[in-house]
């Protein structure tokens, strides 16, 4: 069984923050979490980003900030065997990764703010994703440590200055338990991204949080708010959604690959939750991008 597994993070010759670049055939980290922010830009590929609750297509360009110990991934889709298909730069660092008390000046308050606001992971889009791209790409060249640092501050200020952001997962996974606490939620979590388009069995989630299912379920639902099947079936319907949209598969072939297991139960679903059919959303979005 998949978990959310913990990252332990050490920067690299002391400097006060990680950058690492990743050229990969896909995306291969697994659905996790660290006590670090990180900034991820996507230089290439598609597929799923999972971030807390939230799922979304992504493709090359784009940008998000992941707060401390809210979980994700990227999960590649359309791979080319012997290929890279999946490359993006990453950063890794702390609210005090300059000393504890450096972003609290009133210099820093914009920045501090995004710190907070993080917590919820932030996708920026339009011209500040261009721009911090290409920023990005220079600081990544970019040999002098002294230079990195003065640049990284100034790409964090810009982003906290930017209205081009939405919030990813307003639910704030992030949790502010202890950390076996948020050790099973982010376990549960990570069984449901893993596994939702399969069969989805209460017990084994419920053998995650080491509980009883009665216990569980009730447990689930005072953490976030929404019962487990209600939130396995907000992945499938969102999955179901993209499905329709980016491609050109028959509904029946969505409906089964999203997870769901009888096309009718689908339709009512899926209309349910999205107030039109599938047949309707997709022709809605063909009509409003044409």
């Amino acid at each position: 069984m998949i978990k959310a597994s913990f990252e332990s993070l050490h920067p690299i010759n002391g400097n006060s923050f990680l950058l690492r670049r990743f050229d990969e055939k896909a995306f291969s980290a697994p659905y996790h979490y660290h006590p670090e922010l990180e900034l991820t830009l996507i230089l290439k590929g598609e597929g799923k980003r999972y971030v807390g609750s939230n799922m979304s297509a992504y493709s090359a360009g784009d940008l998000v900030l992941v707060g401390s110990n809210l979980p994700h991934c990227w999960k590649s889709e359309n791979v080319k065997k012997g290929k890279i298909n999946a490359s993006s730069l990453v950063i890794q660092f702390t609210t005090d990764f300059l000393g504890s008390d450096f972003f609290l000046t009133q210099e820093m308050s914009m920045i501090r703010k995004i710190f907070e606001t993080s917590k919820s992971g932030i996708h920026f889009q339009g011209d500040i994703a261009l721009r911090i791209k290409e920023d990005l790409l220079t600081l990544d060249e970019e040999a002098s440590p002294f230079a990195k640092l003065i640049m990284f501050l100034t790409i964090l200020q810009n982003l906290s200055l930017s209205k081009e952001f939405s919030l990813l997962d307003k639910q704030q996974h992030s949790f502010t338990y202890s950390p076996s606490e948020q050790k099973r939620i982010h376990d549960v979590m990570a069984y449901i991204v893993e596994n939702f388009r399969k069969e989805i069995i209460l017990e084994e989630a419920a053998t995650k949080a080491k509980m009883t299912s009665t216990a569980f379920c009730k447990y689930f639902k005072r953490i976030t708010r929404k019962t487990f099947m209600e939130t396995v079936i907000d992945y499938r319907v969102n999955y179901a959604a993209q499905q329709l949209v980016h491609t050109d598969k028959p509904v029946s072939d969505i409906c089964f690959e999203s997870g769901f297991g009888d096309v009718s139960h689908f339709y009512k679903t899926f209309r349910n939750k999205k107030k039109q059919s599938p047949l309707y959303y997709r022709k809605k979005f063909t009509n409003d991008i044409a």
